[in-house]
């Protein structure tokens, strides 16, 4: 019995090129008390290979957080998969925003048992993640952000806020959840009497986060039923207005999904209009980072000139050099480029 994948990533990326088949990317999460989660793991992976799932699932004791894809044709199949897991009967999906279906989100099969579906840091016994705050559909959503007092907190980091957001959102500048679970709770310790409004990319981070808001004695806490993902799903299949803009950031080999054509953020390396993001092509450094076209074709996909030099060795040679040019965890996520620069024109 099979229960990992055993096939490397070159030859998986060169199996996947030869697929021609329509491809949709689907998001879910469930909160819920599972007894074996080993168990559990084996049996879902065993489920899904039959019908020809990839993408990342994690499961923990508090539940299951996936983002996956399917071929369209076997898409029946899986979803006659989830209704045989009770827990997961009738569970809504998230289905990717823009729908490039022949575009591929991931290349193989990883479901991993964690101590967490979301990484948050909380060392608490007595918190319940399961006491969560009040959901809103886009209607109410949209009605409340309206309102004269309420606050609306974006509970993601900050190079996803950074390409995308909601109008009046406030975006903590914080690299990690766990960061960003503390933050909130000293930044906002005098508003508890206001709305306290919470979103994220699909709905997983500010359901705990809401729950970790009552916890700590906010009573009025909203968060958006199915977060980005299904807000502008709903707002354009039922022609309703839309208050996010720019680009909705996401975990797998697409980055992003255009919402709006408003463009919010800035190339880092030369402060143009851009928010698209990539990770540098020197694998040594893979630091994600905002490039216009402009500087992509000047870097050819690199943060740097010596990156770029390095690029044009052999992996082993680009590996060994991040061995030598250790980097901070979170310069990995949108700060080494522009910081780096900025350094460089103090010099000079």
């Amino acid at each position: 019995m099979q229960l990992h994948n055993r096939i490397n990533r070159d030859e998986l990326k060169e199996i996947m090129m030869a697929d021609s088949r329509a491809y949709i990317t689907i998001s879910f999460y469930k909160y819920h008390h599972i007894q074996n989660p080993t168990l559990f793991r084996n049996h879902l992976y065993l489920k899904l290979v039959e019908v020809e799932c990839l993408g990342r699932i994690y499961i923990a004791a508090e539940g299951i957080n996936a983002q996956i894809s399917i071929p369209a044709e076997r898409l029946e199949d899986f979803e006659r998969v989830m209704a045989s897991i009770d827990f997961l009967t009738g569970l809504r999906l998230n289905k990717a925003v823009e729908e490039k279906r022949t575009e591929k989100s991931f290349i193989k099969l990883d479901v991993k048992v964690r101590e967490k579906i979301v990484a948050d840091g909380i060392d608490d016994s007595n918190f319940n993640a399961f006491n969560n705050g009040k959901y809103l559909g886009p209607e109410e959503w949209n009605a409340m952000i309206d309102e004269k007092d309420t606050v609306v907190i974006d509970m993601r980091n900050h190079y996803e806020s950074e390409v995308g957001r909601f109008e009046k959102a406030e975006c903590p500048d914080v690299d990690t959840f766990k960061e960003e679970l503390d933050t909130v709770i000293k930044t906002y310790k005098d508003s508890k009497g206001k709305p306290i409004l919470m979103y994220c990319t699909g709905g997983i981070r500010c359901e705990k986060a809401s729950a970790w808001m009552k916890y700590n004695g906010f009573d009025n806490v909203y968060h958006l039923e199915g977060g980005i993902i299904n807000y502008v799903n709903q707002v354009r299949s039922k022609d309703i207005e839309n208050k996010f803009k720019g680009v909705n950031f996401v975990f797998d080999q697409r980055l992003a999904e255009r919402i709006t054509e408003d463009v919010l953020a800035e190339c880092h390396q030369c402060d143009d209009v851009a928010d698209t993001h990539v990770n540098c092509l020197n694998i040594g450094c893979h630091t994600l980072f905002i490039q216009c076209a402009k500087c992509s074709e000047e870097f050819e996909g690199c943060c740097s000139k010596e990156c770029l030099a390095m690029s044009k060795r052999s992996e082993e040679e680009q590996l060994q050099w991040r061995k030598n040019n250790p980097l901070p965890a979170n310069y990995q996520k949108g700060r080494l480029v522009k910081e780096r620069r900025l350094k460089l024109k103090k010099k000079n």
